[in-house]
């Protein structure tokens, strides 16, 4: 028995948890992430799909308690590790005009109610770096303060991380905001581990440098070509012949791991293209984007073309189903004249292939630029595994990711599947 306590891995929780990019990267870094709230039901399906061991409540965070997060998931009364969050933007803004004087009244206050409720070691928080200037700001400092008042220490010298300097071919900047228990050792922020790549920098790196990180190219440059494959204007899926992966591709690809991976082993196939469904353009927009510079805009769409042999631009999610439903946009793939398909997005977050999105493009989309690039997940959840003085291990059981008819529900569908039964 003692060994089995040996062996158990830290427990985690994820609010506000979308598809599930803190999740994963939590995992990857050596925690079991066993329950997460999400109000969004497609995001609910997705997350149930790609994590089965994970239990989501489909709720708001408003209306949660720590007690109904401990007893619906495995979690009971065991002690929580970290509770993470990667909250909405709009949980900065400030619910009703009468309480605009009180900023307990913006919704990120329930993530320090059920920190308090869950009284987890750690717990890290994550959003735009937006809301460190402004009303917004002011909101923050109450937040660090409230819980500074509660026995939680936090480093009030925040830091805004770019995804490009932990080995995402993507610029993502994101303010993390990080605390620990009293009796707990505050973590430290992760050093960076790569360079942006600049195209057209011909300038040698000094011994001292950091490696650049993987490029556009190499993030995508393996992925069988959509456009060849009529069956995905039909759907999202089909067998491909891929090529040959570059370092990064042969990690996202199962075909090798990190020495520092810890996450559960995935059933998949790999010659499945995933979360390719095609976008129809037109000839006068095709002309337009075979006609615009990589790395530039496109003067009409003002979608920008990506350069092979630099970085993505920040993905975005566009609005949800209550703000008009508001395509992002998205970017002009480097060699084909047209947009990059949803996997092409995740490989650019750092998604791993089996990884899989709603098969409409929408959701896709949604999913993809609304969550945390996992590998940045990670290394901040590698410093607060690091804090609770643990040693990470690789699980032996691998993992059946769940009924792939989670990723093909409506709206209607999903909110029944989820809210049909309260």
């Amino acid at each position: 028995m003692a060994h089995e306590m040996r062996k158990q891995r830290p427990i985690a929780v994820d609010l506000f948890a979308g598809a599930g990019g803190m999740t994963l990267g939590f995992e990857q870094a050596g925690f079991d992430v066993l329950a997460s709230v999400e109000i969004d039901p497609i995001h609910c399906a997705t997350h149930e799909f790609n994590f089965p061991g994970c239990f989501v409540l489909c709720k708001s965070v408003v209306d949660t308690t720590g007690e109904e997060i401990r007893n619906r998931s495995e979690i009971g009364d065991r002690e929580i590790h970290a509770v993470i969050c990667g909250s909405p933007c709009q949980g900065f803004s400030l619910i009703g005009k009468r309480a605009f004087d009180d900023p307990r009244n913006s919704l990120v206050f329930h993530f320090h109610r059920l920190v308090l409720e869950l009284k987890p070691k750690f717990f890290v928080m994550e959003n735009v770096r937006g809301i460190t200037v402004g009303e917004h700001k002011k909101i923050l400092q109450t937040l660090i303060s409230e819980f500074q008042n509660k026995g939680y220490q936090v480093e009030e010298k925040y830091q805004v991380l770019n995804a490009a300097h932990y080995g995402v071919p993507q610029s993502r900047e994101r303010l993390f905001l990080i605390g620990a228990r009293e009796d707990a050792e505050l973590p430290k922020y992760p050093q960076p581990i790569t360079q942006t790549a600049k195209p057209n920098d011909s300038a040698r790196q000094d011994s001292f440098a950091l490696p650049i990180g993987p490029t556009v190219r190499d993030a995508i440059g393996d992925l069988p070509e959509a456009e060849q494959y009529s069956e995905l204007l039909q759907r999202d899926w089909v067998v491909a012949e891929y090529g040959k992966p570059s370092n990064y591709t042969q990690i996202l690809r199962s075909i090798s791991t990190l020495a520092d991976d810890y996450s559960y082993q995935r059933e998949f196939d790999s010659r499945i293209l995933s979360s390719s469904l095609r976008t129809k353009h037109s000839p006068t927009t095709i002309e337009r984007f075979a006609a615009t510079t990589q790395g530039e805009r496109e003067p009409i769409s003002r979608f920008h073309k990506l350069h092979p042999a630099g970085v993505c631009n920040t993905l975005r999610a566009g609005t949800d189903q209550y703000k008009g439903s508001f395509t992002s946009p998205r970017p002009i793939h480097p060699f084909t004249p047209r947009c990059i398909t949803v996997r092409e997005a995740a490989r650019l977050h750092s998604y791993p292939d089996w990884f899989r999105f709603h098969v409409t493009k929408w959701h896709g989309f949604r999913q993809v630029g609304n969550s945390v690039p996992p590998l940045l997940a990670k290394a901040v959840a590698a410093e607060i595994l690091r804090s609770l003085n643990v040693s990470a291990f690789k699980p032996s059981f691998r993992q059946q990711l769940g009924d792939e008819k989670l990723l093909q529900l409506n709206m209607s569908q999903a909110a029944q599947r989820y809210y049909g039964d309260c």
